[in-house]
């Protein structure tokens, strides 16, 4: 989710989107001032301290064939072989992230956007240094996609995605050399496809079994049912007025595109010899988990395990029921959350940040749910910071960095 667009435009973007399928976006105003140089801060308790004084650069990709932006593959694997410093790799043990030492590692941080909207990104290292270091996350959040992956991106250069590759590995190497996990979020929406697969191969290959990242399979599905969620199947047609988030189990009524689902981008990991932490989002934009517990949990028997994921925002109600349902069955990673004294083009109103910000963070709290704030950028709603020097925002980012820093929250109600 990335809220961006000018609001002169926001109807008829909306409308637009809508139809496409993609959520839409909405600008917020802040002032930008050149970073400051960024003092490191001790890395939180649960993730060991990194030793090495200066943030390791990534290694180079390797350089593609051909200047034209075409598939690229095998991408070399980027997994260093000197671990010192950097965080140990994690494995899924009961709804828990262990490491193999049988330590218990509770993921708190930021998400990082603008790499999802920009191959070149917008102050990405610098976050990730401000991130973990003034904000004391043990893990960042860095969505990406496909297109610019590969070099397919509008108004990219035509290196066939090398760039882009090495902007997200110097991030992972700059978290990675501060002792933080970084999460690998493939930033698309309604239903994973085949290209999905295609990047996941690649992606997997490239840092297969690198201690420091896990990989968010698909960011917000929605608009389809749970068999199709778990196994892939014929979509809706985008163009019939039926998108009901069941029309696609009707194979009658289904004339669009084929979903690949999740368990293919979790075997299309996996085929690569990677067994790092995989991800995956629930239905309704990412929010609802129920099918976890009834019946379309996904199979992962050749890697470190599966941690399902959340959206939280103030339009999204019944916390118990669509979230906390499987907290005691699985691990739950909360990759976006957020909020705002502003309502989204589709709410009339929202409830004040003084009163659901704390409780959204005590429910975090009270079942040690893993998490990354929405959004580490100044002008991505909802906003933990105003600007570039990494100021907290009233209505979010207080509370985000007091939570960070260790402050205890009580959730008074749950929505």
């Amino acid at each position: 989710m990335s809220y961006r667009f000018a609001k002169s435009v926001v109807i008829p973007a909306l409308i637009l989107l809508v139809v496409a399928g993609v959520r839409p976006g909405w600008a917020e105003d802040a002032p930008g001032t050149t970073p400051p140089a960024l003092v490191p801060a001790p890395a939180p308790a649960s993730v060991p301290p990194s030793t090495p004084p200066v943030v390791a650069a990534a290694p180079t990709a390797a350089p593609v064939s051909a200047p034209t932006p075409v598939v690229v593959g095998p991408s070399p694997t980027v997994t260093p072989t000197d671990l010192a410093g950097l965080p140990p790799e994690l494995h899924v043990v009961g709804n828990q992230l262990k490491t193999a030492a049988g330590k218990g590692i509770w993921l708190q941080g930021v998400s990082i956007d603008s790499t999802q909207w920009t191959a070149k990104g917008e102050n990405t290292l610098k976050s990730v240094e401000a991130g973990v270091g003034q904000w004391q996350a043990n893990v960042i959040r860095l969505p990406v996609t496909e297109a610019f992956w590969f070099g397919r991106g509008k108004g990219q250069a035509a290196d066939g995605g090398l760039a882009y590759r090495k902007l997200v590995d110097d991030a992972v190497a700059a978290a990675a050399a501060r002792g933080a996990y970084v999460v690998l979020d493939l930033h698309r929406f309604h239903a994973p496809m085949p290209e999905h697969v295609e990047f996941w191969k690649d992606a997997a290959t490239r840092y297969k079994n690198h201690p420091a990242v896990l990989f968010e399979l698909f960011n917000e599905p929605h608009g389809i049912s749970w068999e199709i969620w778990r196994n892939g199947g014929r979509l809706a047609d985008p163009k019939s007025k039926n998108k009901d988030e069941n029309a696609a189990e009707n194979a009658e009524k289904a004339t669009g595109p084929v979903s690949s689902g999740m368990q293919a981008l979790v075997e299309a990991v996996r085929a690569t010899g990677a067994r790092n932490v995989v991800m995956a989002g629930g239905l309704d934009w990412g929010y609802d988990l129920t099918g976890v517990v009834n019946g379309f949990a996904l199979d992962d028997r050749q890697g470190n395990g599966v941690m399902y994921v959340s959206h939280i925002y103030p339009w999204k109600g019944k916390w118990q029921d669509k979230v906390i349902v499987a907290a005691d069955k699985v691990p739950i990673m909360i990759t976006e959350v957020g909020c705002s004294t502003k309502p989204m083009p589709w709410q009339k109103s929202t409830e004040k940040p003084a009163t659901w910000a704390p409780d959204v963070i005590g429910l975090i709290q009270k079942y040690k749910l893993n998490w990354t704030a929405f959004s580490f950028h100044p002008k991505c709603a909802p906003v933990m910071i105003t600007d570039w020097n990494y100021t907290p925002s009233p209505d979010w980012g207080v509370y985000v960095k007091a939570a960070l820093s260790g402050k205890q929250f009580e959730m008074k109600k749950m929505r």
